[in-house]
Protein backbone atom coordinates (compact mmCIF):
# COMPACT_ATOMS: atom_id res chain seq x y z
CA UNK A 1 0.00 0.00 0.00
CA UNK A 2 2.80 2.39 0.93
CA UNK A 3 4.69 1.67 -2.28
CA UNK A 4 1.58 2.16 -4.40
CA UNK A 5 0.72 5.47 -2.71
CA UNK A 6 4.24 6.89 -2.92
CA UNK A 7 4.67 5.83 -6.53
CA UNK A 8 1.35 7.55 -7.24
CA UNK A 9 2.59 10.80 -5.74
CA UNK A 10 1.13 10.59 -2.22
CA UNK A 11 3.41 11.60 0.66
CA UNK A 12 1.10 11.02 3.63
CA UNK A 13 -1.99 9.14 4.73
CA UNK A 14 -2.76 5.54 5.68
CA UNK A 15 0.05 3.16 4.79
CA UNK A 16 2.64 5.84 4.09
CA UNK A 17 2.91 7.07 7.69
CA UNK A 18 3.58 3.54 8.93
CA UNK A 19 6.73 3.28 6.78
CA UNK A 20 10.08 4.62 8.02
CA UNK A 21 10.43 8.24 6.82
CA UNK A 22 13.90 7.60 5.38
CA UNK A 23 12.48 4.84 3.19
CA UNK A 24 9.71 7.04 1.79
CA UNK A 25 12.24 9.82 1.16
CA UNK A 26 14.50 7.38 -0.71
CA UNK A 27 11.62 6.21 -2.94
CA UNK A 28 10.75 9.84 -3.65
CA UNK A 29 14.35 10.70 -4.57
CA UNK A 30 14.39 7.77 -7.00
CA UNK A 31 11.21 9.06 -8.65
CA UNK A 32 12.67 12.57 -8.88
CA UNK A 33 15.76 11.08 -10.57
CA UNK A 34 13.48 9.75 -13.31
CA UNK A 35 13.62 6.14 -12.16
CA UNK A 36 10.56 3.89 -12.31
CA UNK A 37 9.99 0.69 -10.29
CA UNK A 38 9.64 -1.46 -13.42
CA UNK A 39 12.91 -0.31 -15.00
CA UNK A 40 15.78 -2.76 -15.51
CA UNK A 41 18.94 -2.25 -13.43
CA UNK A 42 22.25 -2.49 -15.30
CA UNK A 43 24.57 -2.97 -12.28
CA UNK A 44 27.28 -1.00 -14.02
CA UNK A 45 30.94 -1.02 -13.11
CA UNK A 46 32.55 2.39 -12.71
CA UNK A 47 35.49 3.24 -14.97
CA UNK A 48 38.64 1.14 -14.56
CA UNK A 49 40.64 4.11 -13.32
CA UNK A 50 37.95 4.92 -10.77
CA UNK A 51 37.89 1.29 -9.58
CA UNK A 52 41.64 1.38 -9.01
CA UNK A 53 41.40 4.73 -7.25
CA UNK A 54 38.56 3.49 -5.01
CA UNK A 55 40.46 0.33 -4.09
CA UNK A 56 43.65 2.28 -3.35
CA UNK A 57 41.81 4.87 -1.25
CA UNK A 58 40.04 2.09 0.66
CA UNK A 59 43.18 0.03 1.36
CA UNK A 60 43.13 0.73 5.11
CA UNK A 61 39.40 0.01 5.27
CA UNK A 62 39.74 -3.30 3.42
CA UNK A 63 42.65 -4.34 5.67
CA UNK A 64 40.77 -3.43 8.85
CA UNK A 65 37.59 -5.17 7.72
CA UNK A 66 39.06 -8.45 6.43
CA UNK A 67 39.40 -10.44 9.71
CA UNK A 68 36.12 -9.08 11.08
CA UNK A 69 34.18 -10.01 7.93
CA UNK A 70 35.66 -13.52 8.18
CA UNK A 71 34.13 -13.84 11.65
CA UNK A 72 30.85 -12.33 10.40
CA UNK A 73 30.63 -14.96 7.66
CA UNK A 74 31.12 -17.67 10.26
CA UNK A 75 28.02 -16.34 12.05
CA UNK A 76 25.92 -16.50 8.85
CA UNK A 77 27.46 -19.68 7.44
CA UNK A 78 24.14 -21.58 7.27
CA UNK A 79 22.01 -18.75 5.87
CA UNK A 80 23.36 -18.11 2.33
CA UNK A 81 24.00 -14.45 3.16
CA UNK A 82 27.18 -12.74 1.93
CA UNK A 83 29.08 -9.56 2.79
CA UNK A 84 29.70 -6.48 0.64
CA UNK A 85 32.05 -3.63 1.57
CA UNK A 86 31.72 -0.29 -0.23
CA UNK A 87 33.43 3.08 -0.09
CA UNK A 88 31.61 6.27 0.94
CA UNK A 89 30.21 6.67 -2.60
CA UNK A 90 28.66 3.20 -2.66
CA UNK A 91 31.27 1.61 -4.96
CA UNK A 92 32.07 -2.00 -4.00
CA UNK A 93 35.67 -2.42 -2.81
CA UNK A 94 35.48 -5.97 -1.41
CA UNK A 95 33.09 -8.95 -1.39
CA UNK A 96 33.08 -12.12 0.70
CA UNK A 97 30.92 -15.22 0.97
CA UNK A 98 30.82 -18.72 -0.54
CA UNK A 99 27.28 -18.29 -1.91
CA UNK A 100 28.38 -15.57 -4.35
CA UNK A 101 29.90 -17.87 -6.95
CA UNK A 102 26.81 -20.11 -7.07
CA UNK A 103 24.20 -17.44 -7.87
CA UNK A 104 24.26 -15.05 -10.85
CA UNK A 105 22.02 -12.65 -8.92
CA UNK A 106 24.68 -12.43 -6.21
CA UNK A 107 27.37 -11.82 -8.81
CA UNK A 108 25.37 -8.87 -10.14
CA UNK A 109 26.03 -6.89 -6.98
CA UNK A 110 29.01 -8.67 -5.42
CA UNK A 111 31.76 -7.50 -7.78
CA UNK A 112 34.49 -5.01 -6.98
CA UNK A 113 33.85 -1.78 -8.86
CA UNK A 114 30.03 -2.06 -9.07
CA UNK A 115 28.24 1.20 -8.29
CA UNK A 116 25.57 0.37 -5.69
CA UNK A 117 24.68 3.94 -4.79
CA UNK A 118 21.04 4.98 -4.61
CA UNK A 119 21.34 6.89 -7.88
CA UNK A 120 22.57 3.74 -9.64
CA UNK A 121 20.43 0.96 -8.16
CA UNK A 122 17.65 2.72 -6.25
CA UNK A 123 16.70 2.10 -2.63
CA UNK A 124 18.95 -0.47 -0.94
CA UNK A 125 20.46 -0.95 2.51
CA UNK A 126 23.72 0.35 1.03
CA UNK A 127 22.25 3.64 -0.13
CA UNK A 128 20.17 3.91 3.04
CA UNK A 129 23.12 3.43 5.40
CA UNK A 130 25.28 5.92 3.48
CA UNK A 131 22.50 8.54 3.36
CA UNK A 132 21.20 8.17 6.92
CA UNK A 133 24.56 7.28 8.54
CA UNK A 134 22.63 4.80 10.66
CA UNK A 135 22.27 0.99 10.54
CA UNK A 136 19.29 -0.08 8.42
CA UNK A 137 17.38 -3.24 7.54
CA UNK A 138 15.68 -3.49 4.15
CA UNK A 139 13.00 -6.09 3.43
CA UNK A 140 12.74 -7.48 -0.08
CA UNK A 141 9.67 -5.47 -1.09
CA UNK A 142 11.14 -2.23 0.27
CA UNK A 143 13.68 -1.99 -2.56
CA UNK A 144 12.68 0.61 -5.13
CA UNK A 145 13.17 -1.48 -8.26
CA UNK A 146 11.01 -4.57 -8.71
CA UNK A 147 13.96 -6.51 -10.15
CA UNK A 148 15.93 -6.11 -6.90
CA UNK A 149 13.17 -7.31 -4.58
CA UNK A 150 14.68 -10.76 -4.18
CA UNK A 151 17.41 -9.21 -1.99
CA UNK A 152 17.18 -8.89 1.81
CA UNK A 153 19.89 -6.69 3.32
CA UNK A 154 21.24 -5.21 6.51
CA UNK A 155 23.72 -2.34 6.30
CA UNK A 156 25.72 -0.09 8.62
CA UNK A 157 27.89 2.96 7.86
CA UNK A 158 31.60 2.96 8.70
CA UNK A 159 32.90 6.14 10.35
CA UNK A 160 36.65 6.70 10.16
CA UNK A 161 39.04 8.04 12.82
CA UNK A 162 38.49 11.60 11.53
CA UNK A 163 34.73 11.40 12.06
CA UNK A 164 33.81 11.18 8.35
CA UNK A 165 32.04 8.27 6.65
CA UNK A 166 34.55 6.05 4.82
CA UNK A 167 32.15 3.40 3.55
CA UNK A 168 29.57 0.84 4.65
CA UNK A 169 29.22 -2.85 5.45
CA UNK A 170 26.32 -4.81 3.96
CA UNK A 171 24.99 -8.33 4.54
CA UNK A 172 22.72 -9.56 1.73
CA UNK A 173 20.69 -12.71 1.10
CA UNK A 174 18.73 -13.74 -2.01
CA UNK A 175 15.30 -15.39 -1.76
CA UNK A 176 16.25 -16.64 1.68
CA UNK A 177 14.52 -16.28 5.06
CA UNK A 178 14.95 -12.84 6.56
CA UNK A 179 16.79 -12.59 9.88
CA UNK A 180 16.24 -9.30 11.69
CA UNK A 181 19.14 -10.20 13.99
CA UNK A 182 21.47 -9.45 11.08
CA UNK A 183 20.95 -5.74 11.72
CA UNK A 184 22.56 -6.23 15.13
CA UNK A 185 25.34 -8.36 13.63
CA UNK A 186 26.22 -5.83 10.93
CA UNK A 187 26.11 -2.97 13.47
CA UNK A 188 28.44 -4.81 15.85
CA UNK A 189 30.80 -5.78 13.01
CA UNK A 190 30.88 -2.19 11.73
CA UNK A 191 31.79 -0.96 15.21
CA UNK A 192 34.71 -3.40 15.34
CA UNK A 193 35.92 -2.28 11.91
CA UNK A 194 35.79 1.35 13.05
CA UNK A 195 37.84 0.44 16.12
CA UNK A 196 40.40 -1.32 13.95
CA UNK A 197 40.65 1.72 11.68
CA UNK A 198 41.22 3.96 14.71
CA UNK A 199 43.97 1.72 16.08
CA UNK A 200 45.72 1.83 12.69
CA UNK A 201 46.30 5.56 13.19
CA UNK A 202 49.81 6.61 14.15
CA UNK A 203 49.81 7.43 17.86
CA UNK A 204 52.00 7.56 20.93
CA UNK A 205 49.22 7.09 23.47
CA UNK A 206 45.93 5.17 23.33
CA UNK A 207 43.23 6.34 25.72
CA UNK A 208 40.31 3.97 26.35
CA UNK A 209 37.10 5.51 27.71
CA UNK A 210 33.94 4.22 29.30
CA UNK A 211 31.34 5.39 31.77
CA UNK A 212 32.07 4.93 35.49
CA UNK A 213 31.23 1.41 36.60
CA UNK A 214 32.05 -0.06 33.17
CA UNK A 215 35.26 -1.92 32.44
CA UNK A 216 37.44 -1.03 29.46
CA UNK A 217 38.89 -3.51 27.00
CA UNK A 218 35.58 -4.16 25.21
CA UNK A 219 34.37 -3.40 21.67
CA UNK A 220 32.20 -0.60 23.05
CA UNK A 221 35.15 1.39 24.44
CA UNK A 222 35.77 4.91 23.33
CA UNK A 223 39.20 5.06 21.68
CA UNK A 224 41.28 8.24 21.44
CA UNK A 225 44.75 8.21 19.85
CA UNK A 226 47.16 10.98 20.86
CA UNK A 227 50.52 12.04 19.43
CA UNK A 228 53.56 13.01 21.50
CA UNK A 229 52.26 16.55 22.06
CA UNK A 230 48.78 15.47 23.10
CA UNK A 231 46.94 16.18 19.84
CA UNK A 232 44.25 13.72 18.71
CA UNK A 233 45.26 11.66 15.67
CA UNK A 234 42.07 9.61 15.63
CA UNK A 235 38.96 8.79 17.67
CA UNK A 236 36.17 6.26 17.21
CA UNK A 237 32.45 7.00 17.27
CA UNK A 238 32.03 5.88 20.89
CA UNK A 239 34.72 8.31 22.07
CA UNK A 240 33.19 11.17 20.11
CA UNK A 241 29.79 10.44 21.63
CA UNK A 242 31.16 10.20 25.17
CA UNK A 243 33.13 13.42 24.83
CA UNK A 244 30.51 15.33 22.86
CA UNK A 245 33.18 15.86 20.22
CA UNK A 246 31.72 15.79 16.70
CA UNK A 247 33.66 18.27 14.60
CA UNK A 248 35.83 17.27 11.66
CA UNK A 249 38.92 19.05 10.43
CA UNK A 250 41.70 20.30 12.69
CA UNK A 251 42.59 17.80 15.43
CA UNK A 252 41.71 18.93 18.96
CA UNK A 253 44.11 18.70 21.85
CA UNK A 254 43.58 16.33 24.77
CA UNK A 255 43.26 19.32 27.10
CA UNK A 256 40.31 20.54 25.01
CA UNK A 257 38.51 17.25 25.78
CA UNK A 258 39.54 16.42 29.34
CA UNK A 259 39.43 18.89 32.23
CA UNK A 260 42.83 17.77 33.47
CA UNK A 261 46.45 18.39 32.36
CA UNK A 262 47.02 16.16 29.35
CA UNK A 263 50.46 15.11 30.67
CA UNK A 264 48.62 13.15 33.36
CA UNK A 265 47.36 10.72 30.72
CA UNK A 266 50.95 9.89 29.78
CA UNK A 267 51.91 9.50 33.44
CA UNK A 268 48.98 7.11 33.92
CA UNK A 269 50.26 4.99 31.04
CA UNK A 270 53.78 4.95 32.47
CA UNK A 271 52.59 3.69 35.85
CA UNK A 272 49.70 1.42 34.91
CA UNK A 273 50.59 0.05 31.45
CA UNK A 274 46.94 0.41 30.43
CA UNK A 275 45.55 -1.75 33.24
CA UNK A 276 44.41 0.92 35.72
CA UNK A 277 41.13 2.79 35.45
CA UNK A 278 40.91 6.35 36.72
CA UNK A 279 37.97 8.75 36.76
CA UNK A 280 38.54 11.91 34.73
CA UNK A 281 36.28 15.00 34.43
CA UNK A 282 35.31 16.48 31.08
CA UNK A 283 34.69 20.15 30.40
CA UNK A 284 30.96 19.47 30.25
CA UNK A 285 30.92 18.36 33.89
CA UNK A 286 30.59 14.62 33.16
CA UNK A 287 33.09 12.03 34.33
CA UNK A 288 34.59 9.13 32.43
CA UNK A 289 36.60 6.08 33.36
CA UNK A 290 39.94 6.21 31.56
CA UNK A 291 42.80 3.79 30.93
CA UNK A 292 45.81 4.79 28.84
CA UNK A 293 48.68 2.86 27.30
CA UNK A 294 51.63 3.80 25.17
CA UNK A 295 51.99 2.60 21.60
CA UNK A 296 54.43 -0.26 21.13
CA UNK A 297 56.55 1.97 18.88
CA UNK A 298 56.68 5.08 21.04
CA UNK A 299 59.01 8.06 20.92
CA UNK A 300 61.21 6.62 23.66
CA UNK A 301 61.91 3.58 21.45
CA UNK A 302 63.02 5.61 18.45
CA UNK A 303 66.70 5.87 17.53
CA UNK A 304 68.40 8.79 19.25
CA UNK A 305 68.87 10.75 16.00
CA UNK A 306 65.16 10.37 15.15
CA UNK A 307 64.13 11.47 18.64
CA UNK A 308 66.43 14.50 18.41
CA UNK A 309 65.04 15.47 15.02
CA UNK A 310 61.50 15.24 16.36
CA UNK A 311 62.38 17.35 19.40
CA UNK A 312 64.04 20.00 17.23
CA UNK A 313 61.05 20.15 14.89
CA UNK A 314 58.60 20.39 17.78
CA UNK A 315 60.65 23.17 19.39
CA UNK A 316 60.77 25.08 16.10
CA UNK A 317 56.99 24.81 15.69
CA UNK A 318 56.45 25.99 19.26
CA UNK A 319 58.63 29.07 18.59
CA UNK A 320 56.52 29.93 15.54
CA UNK A 321 53.28 29.34 17.42
CA UNK A 322 54.45 31.48 20.34
CA UNK A 323 55.27 34.33 17.96
CA UNK A 324 51.86 34.10 16.29
CA UNK A 325 50.07 34.12 19.67
CA UNK A 326 52.08 37.10 20.90
CA UNK A 327 51.26 39.07 17.76
CA UNK A 328 47.56 38.24 18.04
CA UNK A 329 47.45 39.44 21.64
CA UNK A 330 49.42 42.57 20.77
CA UNK A 331 47.00 43.30 17.91
CA UNK A 332 44.10 42.78 20.31
CA UNK A 333 45.76 45.19 22.82
CA UNK A 334 46.00 42.49 25.45
CA UNK A 335 42.44 41.19 25.05
CA UNK A 336 42.97 37.43 25.25
CA UNK A 337 39.37 36.58 24.27
CA UNK A 338 39.62 38.72 21.13
CA UNK A 339 43.00 37.20 20.27
CA UNK A 340 41.61 33.67 20.65
CA UNK A 341 38.69 34.55 18.36
CA UNK A 342 41.09 35.98 15.77
CA UNK A 343 43.17 32.78 15.87
CA UNK A 344 40.08 30.57 15.63
CA UNK A 345 40.75 28.73 18.89
CA UNK A 346 39.06 28.67 22.28
CA UNK A 347 40.24 30.88 25.11
CA UNK A 348 41.17 27.78 27.12
CA UNK A 349 43.28 26.51 24.22
CA UNK A 350 45.07 29.86 23.92
CA UNK A 351 45.92 29.87 27.65
CA UNK A 352 47.20 26.30 27.37
CA UNK A 353 49.41 27.15 24.41
CA UNK A 354 50.65 30.23 26.22
CA UNK A 355 51.60 27.96 29.09
CA UNK A 356 53.57 25.71 26.72
CA UNK A 357 55.74 28.71 25.80
CA UNK A 358 56.67 29.38 29.45
CA UNK A 359 60.21 28.26 28.93
CA UNK A 360 60.58 30.68 26.01
CA UNK A 361 59.74 33.84 27.99
CA UNK A 362 61.94 36.14 30.01
CA UNK A 363 61.54 39.06 32.37
CA UNK A 364 61.23 41.55 29.54
CA UNK A 365 58.52 39.57 27.75
CA UNK A 366 55.29 41.63 27.82
CA UNK A 367 53.36 38.36 28.22
CA UNK A 368 55.60 36.99 30.94
CA UNK A 369 53.35 37.85 33.87
CA UNK A 370 50.29 36.48 32.10
CA UNK A 371 52.07 33.24 31.17
CA UNK A 372 53.33 32.79 34.68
Amino acid sequence: MARHKVMSGHTSGDGVTEVAPWLVESWQRCLMNGQRPGDAVAFNTVRVGDVQAASHASHDLITAAKPIITQLLNAVADTRYFAVLTDAQGVVVDVNGPSIKHDKRAQNIARVGIDLSERAVGTTAIGGALKELQPVWLHQSEHFFECTQMYSCAGAPLIGPDGACVGMLDITGIDTPEHMALRHLVTHSAQRIENSLTLQRSHQLLVRLNWPGQQTGQDGDGLVCLDTDGFVTGANVAARNMLGYTQHGAAPHASDLFATPFEWLYDLANHSHGHTLETVPTWGGLRLSVASSRAIQSARHLPSHASSAHTATAASLRDIEAAVIRKAIDDARGNVAAAAKQLGISRATLYRRLGQTRGKTNASDPLGDEIR
